[in-house]
């Protein structure tokens, strides 16, 4: 393996090109449709004022990075945070495209963010910035076009904003525009929700494939927003041991299991899982390296990496988020027999429940949240299957083996559309 340094390691774009680049050359992918699929098809980058609560005039800056478009619309979240990058965004626009075809949903991929600092920020601020990032690349958005969703440090509120400026230009109520809305705007019942009950719907197909009993299996979830809050409640009622939870600021730690029900109502009021009496504190870092069955990291980007990868003590790694593993630390675990669920598989509710959300709105018709959860639970535990078996067949690892069947639907569908010239 060639040598790479830290910063290389923790690109997600080069981490991203590094397992497209092996997928393809196991694929025998023409060359042609390697460029293709190796790069996006259009990055947008917008500079636009607002106007602060005191006065001044702040320029931020924006990207909307749409990757491809070949099976559907563009779909993918949008997020806010000082650390944005142009690299990330194209990283998690390939990823976007991987993961819809993994799950085999009409969609293919696309993600934005801008510089900022949300916490520093006020509901009004946020707003002002939300509606003219909006209008800035509101031509490149739109049902058949590219469909955000929240993402880091957005929710319901800011996709309502998103949809009422898009509807205001478009002098017509457009909901399909984004997904993750509030329910009485043309929301999906169980869509938030639905990344953490996907992440138990497959790991309850790994313990089947592996063989491993549910009752007492232990888990420890790194993260615990929206993804790992959700993941670690049904689990437990599903009757997983939830040992340990780990946050940006600390962790917690229960060698006979948290109740995630208290855990969740102490966070809520006081902002933090730090001092919740249930469990005893634990500095994150020393979690994910405790011995569990399964360890879920929920929160960001390389969080295993070549400097830790060797101590994971976990029988199953399962990616509650995109890109929390580089692809260093994926041939550190791949020797420890590991069994990793990646990111385009593991955290694909999401993304599934926001086209069940799409087809909702479009049809003008909802779904109880009963259906919702059936028909994502056999989304992806048809997905978990097909990339198990392609694993399999290939001889390659789980994740590996999930690029594969994505680029093999993808690279196929342009095929079939031929080159427009």
């Amino acid at each position: 393996m060639a040598t790479v340094t830290l910063e290389q390691e923790i690109n997600p774009w080069e981490a991203q090109a590094a397992r497209f680049d092996f997928a393809a050359r196991k694929l025998n992918l023409d060359d042609g449709l390697w460029r293709v699929l190796r790069y996006p098809s259009r990055e947008i980058i917008v500079h636009f004022p607002v106007a602060m609560d005191n006065g001044r005039i702040e320029v931020f800056t924006g990207y909307r990075v749409q990757h491809s478009q070949a099976r559907g619309p563009g779909k993918g979240g949008i997020r806010y945070s000082p650390d944005v990058t142009l690299d990330e965004v194209r990283a998690l626009a390939s990823w976007m495209t991987w993961k819809c075809a993994v799950v085999n949903i009409p969609f293919g991929g696309a993600k934005g963010g801008v510089i900022c600092d949300p916490k520093k920020m006020s509901q009004g601020e946020l707003e002002r910035m939300t509606r003219r990032y909006t209008a800035e690349i509101i031509e490149f958005l739109g049902p058949e076009k590219d469909v955000p969703a929240p993402d880091v440090n957005t929710n319901e509120q800011t996709m309502a904003w998103i949809m009422d400026t898009y509807s205001m230009h478009m002098r017509q109520t457009v909901t399909a525009v984004v997904t993750g809305k509030p329910l009485n705007i043309g929301g999906s019942r169980g869509r938030r929700e639905a990344t953490g009950r996907g992440i138990m719907v497959v790991c309850d197909e790994a313990l089947k494939y592996l063989g491993i009993q549910r009752e007492g299996c232990r888990v420890i979830v790194q993260g615990f927003g929206n993804v790992g809050s959700n993941a670690a409640r049904l689990m437990q009622e599903r009757g997983y041991k939830i040992i340990g939870i780990g946050e940006y600021d600390g962790g917690l730690f229960n060698p006979n299991g948290i109740e995630i029900g208290a855990l969740e109502d102490h966070k809520l009021r006081n902002g933090t899982v730090l001092g919740f009496r249930g469990a005893e504190p634990m500095p994150t870092a020393e979690l994910l390296t405790t011995e569990c069955e399964i360890l879920i990291p929920a929160a960001t980007e390389n969080v295993i990496t070549s400097r830790n990868a060797e101590n994971i003590k976990a029988r199953i790694v399962c990616e509650g988020a995109n890109g929390p593993t580089t692809a260093v630390a994926d041939e550190i675990l791949a020797d420890k027999k590991i069994f990793i669920i990646p990111d385009i598989l593991a955290n694909a509710g999401g993304v599934t429940a926001s086209y069940f959300e799409w087809v909702q709105d479009r049809q003008g018709y909802f779904w109880k949240e009963s259906e919702v959860n059936e028909r994502l639970g056999s989304i992806l535990a048809e997905a978990f299957d097909d990339v198990t078996r392609y694993a399999e067949a290939h001889a390659v690892n789980n994740r590996i083996a999930a690029y594969m069947l994505a680029i093999d639907r993808v690279a196929f569908t342009i095929k079939q559309r031929g080159i427009y010239a």
